[in-house]
């Protein structure tokens, strides 16, 4: 089998540089030999790119990005751990937008507790559970850290939330005070 990139075991145009004969230049014509006898250089534009690949064969799945049920399951069946986040974090905005709270101001805290809750149960289960589907984003140790540290700091944040926060951490405070005044 011959290739038509330089260098390659059977190219025909090397063959014949190594055999002192001339190999044919990009428009088809002999290129004549230099005069200390080695093969000059084709005209402009010799020399073919090779062809781009159509599928990429280097990237990976995610650890753990497997279906999370057989293949004859429904797709519900197959995603439940991406559901389970994805319908958590969507209760959280539905207390959040149609405040059922409305007098003690306490749906926003609710409703983003709940969004936090479901990024470190999506943390939770990304640890967990061998086969997550696609709540597999990146490396396991990768997904972990990020829900986790992201739920961890929504739900810290929602506990704080003025007025009469649940949780006084003083240091957070003096840095709240000296950004907004």
């Amino acid at each position: 089998m011959t290739s038509g990139t330089p260098g390659a075991p059977g190219n025909p145009d090397e063959a014949a540089s190594r055999a002192g004969g001339t190999a044919p230049a990009a428009d088809g014509s002999k290129a004549a030999p230099a005069a200390d006898g080695s093969q000059a250089a084709p005209a402009a534009g010799g020399f073919k790119r090779p062809k781009p690949t159509v599928v990429t064969a280097g990237t990976a799945r995610p650890e753990g990005g497997r279906r999370a049920a057989p293949g004859d399951a429904p797709a519900p069946a197959r995603q439940w751990p991406l559901l389970t986040v994805l319908l958590l974090a969507g209760l959280g905005l539905l207390v959040v937008g149609t405040d059922p709270f409305p007098e003690s101001f306490q749906s926003f805290r609710v409703g983003a507790i709940l969004v936090g809750a479901a990024l470190l149960a999506g943390a939770a289960m990304r640890r967990v559970v061998p086969s997550v589907g696609m709540l597999a984003v990146r490396s396991r140790f990768t997904d972990v850290i990020t829900y986790g540290v992201m739920g961890g700091l929504i739900v810290l944040l929602a506990l704080m939330v003025q007025p009469d926060p649940w949780l006084r951490i003083p240091f957070l405070e003096d840095v709240l005070h000296l950004t907004v005044t």
